[in-house]
């Protein structure tokens, strides 16, 4: 299945959020539960139900699944964020129609000199 595109910047921080959480676990567990979400959000000053219910949410996108913990369920994205940052950039390719190459080309274009040296490496470990 093709990832479906996110609706709003709440969607990508909480994405963000389990993320950062597995990459800071260091114990092989993955996945938050969404207490651990809304903590690792307290900043933002959201309410619980509002974090769950974007969790829901993504779920239902196919983008999170939802493991049984207790009482509780564990939220674990389906994707790594590259994985899904590709599948958004297909998205959006797709969608150009006949300006494909052009949009490729723009982008390109502005992409800084890491990003080309990366593109450059990508291509000669795929040719």
């Amino acid at each position: 299945m093709s990832p479906r595109s996110l609706n709003g910047e709440l969607e990508q921080a909480i994405l963000e959020a389990l993320w950062s959480l597995d990459a800071a676990a260091g114990d092989g567990r993955r996945g938050a539960s969404g207490r651990e979400v809304h903590d690792a959000l307290r900043e933002r000053d959201l309410a619980y139900t509002t974090v769950m219910t974007v969790l829901d949410r993504l779920a239902r996108k196919d983008l999170l699944v939802r493991e049984r913990e207790g009482r509780a369920f564990r939220y674990v994205p389906t994707q790594s964020r590259a994985e899904l940052t590709a599948g958004l950039m297909r998205e959006a390719l797709d969608g150009t129609g006949d300006d494909r190459r052009q949009a490729l080309v723009s982008f390109v274009g502005e992409a800084s000199a890491e990003d080309l040296a990366a593109l450059r490496q990508a291509l000669d470990d795929l040719g």
